[in-house]
């Protein structure tokens, strides 16, 4: 393959709304988890979040960063390129980790080669997750938007008499 055609091919690679991305995220929402996409607040844009329980999802390529399986392997040209390109990824990474550990935020990371066998995932998900629905979430402070809204409603309902 041509240099041109490589850079071409690399270059529709797309960082988010990935296939495996979308997997995970069919599997979190069929077993009842809601989260938010992409917060560019945070560091690192997290695929994946879930602000009330304060975790942080992301979704990995094998290839891209560099995981310990048979997926990771080096492109054959430009080795040293690949080589720095990658080096880069892992430490962007770990940086990314830290700085959310440090805000208080818990990092869950899925391997894009775990999403061959979905029940043990979605096991793994809810033990690092909890129960999804309300009942899994951080107790806070009910905001008052919240608090207005459910204000309105009990006003709006018939009494009963």
């Amino acid at each position: 393959m041509s240099q041109a055609k490589r850079s071409a091919l690399m270059g529709r690679i797309r960082g988010r709304h990935t296939g495996p991305e979308m997997t995970v995220r069919r599997l979190l929402h069929a077993v009842g988890y809601r989260f938010r996409l992409h917060a560019r607040d945070l560091p690192g844009k997290p695929d994946i979040v879930f602000r009330s329980r304060r975790v942080a999802l992301f979704v990995h390529g094998c290839f891209w960063h560099r995981h310990d399986c048979g997926l990771a392997y080096i492109p054959k040209t430009r080795a040293e390129f690949w080589q720095r390109k990658f080096d880069g990824n892992v430490a962007r990474d770990r940086r990314t980790k830290r700085e959310l550990e440090v805000a208080g935020w818990r990092v869950v990371t899925v391997w894009e080669c775990q999403l061959g066998d979905l029940a043990s995932l979605a096991g793994r998900l809810a033990k690092e997750l909890g129960p999804p629905g309300k009942q899994g979430r951080r107790a806070g402070p009910i905001s008052k938007v919240r608090r207005s809204a459910q204000k309105t409603r009990d006003q709006a309902k018939p009494s009963r008499r």
